[in-house]
């Protein structure tokens, strides 16, 4: 298998951006409950031009990364893992179990309740922070782990995206949201006609996002529309989607996705923890997060392979896959980020971010171990038992 000078830089990046990100995590968590709390929490609710810095962060600065996650889908299905149906079944299936498990774990436990706008919680997996720990593991990670956890987040990103724009959103104001997408049809058009300056599609991306945001369908998905108007081209390193992605690369992973955590990790641990803990949404994160994630993808993998959809590399075994699917449980990014629509409740909000910290920490630690046990026995193809 050939890696691509594209996807080393990707993989290289967000390793390292996963790390920044834990980084970030533990700093915010450590401030928010030391003697400048107070200072700390005031901080992120400054308004600025009549919005919140951290509005501005999960509204404005997460479009940017919803572009990044719009332009590795758009290599991955023309170039990549996604390209040939075959090779794509398995981390699709793979990600359609983590994403349908996860949700009706959650459902088990608050259907009917007030919290059961939750269930999309659990059904992400944060690509920064899972790769952050499989780098852990150094050169014993074969190539292909690396390819199919990467095509494993990506798609299961696409399915929160879906999510959020089908299940999320309140209220449309109907002009807005056909002037927006007047404006992307724009953007295909300039598409066609071969128009490669990436100046038109950024100015026209950025009025896109205002009428996105003034729609009242989130404007993250900005990003993604605004991706798959930018000319890929071939996909060489002289394509705009290419340049753009590359650009992108280093700013998201060590700039916009740090200051997201440091925006929404500032919670206070005071109050009755275990009360916290015995919440049905509390456990049905937990439950999503830690169970549901690795039993989905291992179960629907397995499926593919035995009906003989897919097959699974020869450097892999099923160990592997479990150990891999709990990494698929670290939900963080993504996970808080839809926290953040599904509630209305700051407390039932920060309550949920912590549940979904620790149950990041308690899979990314699973994943690890069961992964550091498994490939250090592994010295060159595996059997698939």
């Amino acid at each position: 298998m050939t890696i691509t000078r594209l996807f080393k830089d990707f993989f290289d990046s967000e390793k390292a951006g996963g790390l920044v990100l834990i980084a970030c995590t533990i700093l915010s968590l450590l401030i928010a409950n030391s003697g400048f709390s107070t200072e700390y929490q005031n901080f992120w609710h400054l308004q600025v031009a009549g919005h919140s810095i951290t509005h501005w962060v999960n509204d404005g600065l997460m479009s940017i990364f919803f572009l990044l996650i719009g332009l590795e889908l758009e290599r991955e299905i023309y170039k990549g893992e996604l390209s040939n149906l075959k090779d794509a079944l398995l981390p699709i299936f793979g990600a359609l179990g983590g994403i349908l498990i996860p949700a009706g774990l959650f459902m088990l436990f608050n259907y009917g309740t007030a919290t059961q706008s939750g269930a999309g919680i659990p059904m992400a997996t944060d690509i920064a922070f899972a790769l952050g720990i499989l780098s852990l593991l150094g050169n014993r990670v074969p190539l292909s782990l690396k390819v199919f956890l990467t095509a494993l987040a990506v798609i299961d990103d696409l399915g929160a995206i879906l999510i959020i724009a089908v299940f999320y959103t309140k209220a449309i104001i109907w002009t807005k949201l056909m002037i927006a997408l007047g404006i992307f049809a724009l953007l295909l058009i300039f598409n066609r006609l071969k128009i490669r300056n990436l100046i038109p599609y950024i100015l026209g991306g950025v009025v896109m996002w205002y009428f996105m945001l003034q729609s009242g369908v989130h404007a993250t998905i900005t990003g993604v529309l605004l991706a798959f108007a930018v000319p890929f081209g071939n996909g060489d390193n002289k394509s705009s989607s290419y340049i753009l992605q590359h650009f992108l690369h280093k700013p998201v992973a060590f700039i916009i996705l740090p200051v997201f955590a440091l925006a929404n990790t500032a919670i206070s641990l005071s109050g009755d923890l275990g009360h916290i803990f015995t919440q049905n949404y509390s456990i049905g994160i937990a439950a999503g997060l830690i169970a549901g994630k690795p039993l989905g993808i291992f179960l629907l993998t397995l499926l593919a392979v035995k009906i003989g959809l897919c097959k699974l590399p020869s450097d892999l075994n099923w160990k592997i896959i479990a150990g891999v699917g709990f990494l698929g449980g670290i939900g963080f990014t993504m996970s808080i980020f839809i926290t953040l629509l599904a509630f209305d409740s700051d407390t039932i909000i920060n309550h949920a971010k912590l549940i979904i910290l620790v149950s990041s920490v308690l899979a990314g630690f699973i994943g690890f171990i069961l992964l550091r046990n498994t490939l250090k026995k592994v010295s060159g193809p595996v059997s698939q038992d």
